[in-house]
């Protein structure tokens, strides 16, 4: 869940998995994957942020132990044995 501000100033709270579009048109405007459209005073760049702190909170309490690597292609979860560079595991 992340907080946001509508246009007038009032705060909700979001589910962020929900999110199906994020456009600039000139304000922010998201729109669900319920097909509802919320218009926010924070800009795209803001709202990506909070989601990215929202994942990086939620899956560091839900698998402590995996290592998410934004490098790697799409679903790019490595196992806490690569990221330490155990022999005969990982990526080669």
């Amino acid at each position: 869940m992340i907080y946001l501000t509508r246009l007038d100033n009032q705060q909700l709270i979001v589910n962020a998995d929900l999110f199906k579009f994020i456009e600039n048109a000139p304000d922010t405007v998201i729109t669900l994957l319920t097909g509802e459209k919320l218009v926010v005073r924070e800009s795209a760049a803001e709202v990506l942020e909070r989601i990215a702190e929202f994942h990086c909170k939620f899956y560091r309490r839900a698998g402590p132990g995996i290592v998410f690597d934004t490098s790697l292609p799409a679903g790019g979860a490595i196992s806490p044995e690569e990221s330490q560079g155990t022999p005969g595991k990982g990526r080669s």
